[in-house]
């Protein structure tokens, strides 16, 4: 099974700290410096969505040029090899892949502004992860549970609640036979919707 990052919304209280340590780490990196987690909010509760590192992954499914794959039991995106087709954003259900822009080396600075034509106006936010800018390459960025770190995520290690917590294969079973366990308990309790058995009569001889 995939390891995978979860964070519980009762302990989050949206400081955005998660966000902040994940764009730093990466940039560290040299990656994309862009959270791969977005915080969100309503009314009464704050969690940060993120990648869930889906066994059968859309994102990987469609991606033309095989810059997601599984790996280390994750699904890794490589940023060199991104061609930036959008594909994976729109297939991913949870809204988990972004994209940030840099510049190709290839491009000097001058030539960027005097050879490009004027940018588009701004995409309406329905679809802003589709706008583009003349002379920026658009990167795809999503959770790599921070691969390239020995301290692993850097979200769950800077999380002031500690709402984030990594997912692994064992934790998954042992929170299955927690189930089994109170469903057996329950099964084996009086329950009020069940009528005793009837006393069966032995005929008389």
């Amino acid at each position: 099974m995939n390891r995978f990052l979860i964070a519980d919304a009762k302990l989050c209280m949206g400081c955005n700290t998660c966000m902040a340590s994940c764009a730093t780490e990466h940039r560290l990196a040299g990656l994309q410096a862009l959270p791969r987690l977005q915080v969100m909010r309503n009314a009464r509760d704050s969690a940060p969505v993120m990648c869930r590192q889906c066994e059968d992954a859309p994102c990987a499914q469609v991606c033309p040029v095989n810059a997601i794959t599984h790996q280390d039991n994750a699904i890794v995106l490589n940023e060199s090899l991104c061609v930036s087709c959008k594909l994976c954003g729109i297939a991913c259900p949870f809204g988990a892949i972004g994209f940030g822009g840099s510049v190709p080396l290839a491009i000097p600075g001058d030539c960027q502004t005097a050879l490009a034509p004027p940018p588009p106006a701004p995409a309406r936010p329905i679809g802003a992860f589709l706008d583009c800018q003349p002379g920026i390459r658009a990167v795809a960025v999503k959770c790599d549970l921070c691969a390239f770190s020995p301290d692993g995520p850097a979200c769950i290690r800077t999380c002031p609640t500690n709402a984030i917590r990594l997912v692994a294969d064992q934790d998954v079973r042992q929170a299955s036979e927690r189930k089994r366990r109170n469903a057996m308990q329950a099964l084996a309790a009086e329950l009020p919707f069940v009528s005793p058995p009837v006393a069966r009569k032995e005929p008389n001889r």
